[in-house]
């Protein structure tokens, strides 16, 4: 009497439980894509820059340096001989205006730091170094921009220095999606390794090789 009852709720619950491991697999190819493809290009510029700052001594470059010089005007004059001696202000955006149309200079957003001789700005970036000081009683700003090369540029983008906020955010993101990708790699790894029996040494040879590397090779 039972018998026919049961085959069905067998079938029943085993078209089920495919469903949701169908349900899952699918889930795991989506967010494995999907973090692929928004952290592909980081992990490209990553990759290729982990082996330029690997090597940076061999990459031999040339820094270029540039400078200019001017003379404030008479209002401009005027306006900085109202500045403290000493600490750090921003710089007024007239100033600032003024500074990037006559040497073409983005000072926004940068501290001034005063002393009873020049005011001094510091203009740091990805690959280079800048600096801008303008004398207080003559008016004149001196300009200096080094530049140290397209793969220095690059790996200061990797090591996020001198970037700003918003390469920061990028950095966050990168990552999340980054770990997304890794751990989504690890679940899909999981679905099909009972069909691939190389799945787990070959998992296991990647945690292990770095590891022996830095237990027996690498010194603190």
């Amino acid at each position: 009497m039972n018998a026919p009852t049961l085959a069905p709720n067998l079938n029943a619950s085993k078209t089920a439980r495919k469903k949701a491991s169908n349900f899952w697999k699918k889930q795991a190819r989506i967010w494995h894509w999907i973090s692929g493809a928004i952290c592909l290009i980081g992990m490209l510029l990553f990759a290729v820059t982990g082996i330029t700052l690997n090597h940076a001594a061999d990459i031999k470059s040339t820094p270029k340096i540039t400078t200019s010089e001017l003379t404030l005007s008479d209002v401009m004059l005027e306006k900085i001989s109202a500045f403290p001696v000493d600490g750090e202000i921003d710089l007024p955006k007239d100033l600032v205006r003024y500074l990037r149309r006559e040497l073409n200079v983005n000072t926004a957003g940068r501290s001034a730091e005063l002393t009873d001789i020049d005011i001094y700005v510091g203009l740091p970036r990805a690959g280079g170094d800048a600096w801008l000081a303008i004398d207080r009683d003559t008016g004149l700003v001196e300009y200096e921009s080094t530049s140290r090369g397209a793969i220095s540029y690059l790996n200061d983008l990797h090591k996020g220095r001198n970037t700003g906020a918003v390469w920061a955010l990028f950095l966050d993101v990168f990552s999340v999606a980054t770990i997304f990708f890794c751990l989504t790699g690890l679940w899909l790894l999981q679905i099909h390794s009972k069909k691939r029996a190389i799945t787990w040494p070959l998992t296991i040879g990647g945690l292990a090789v770095p590891v022996v590397i830095l237990f027996f090779f690498v010194h603190g």
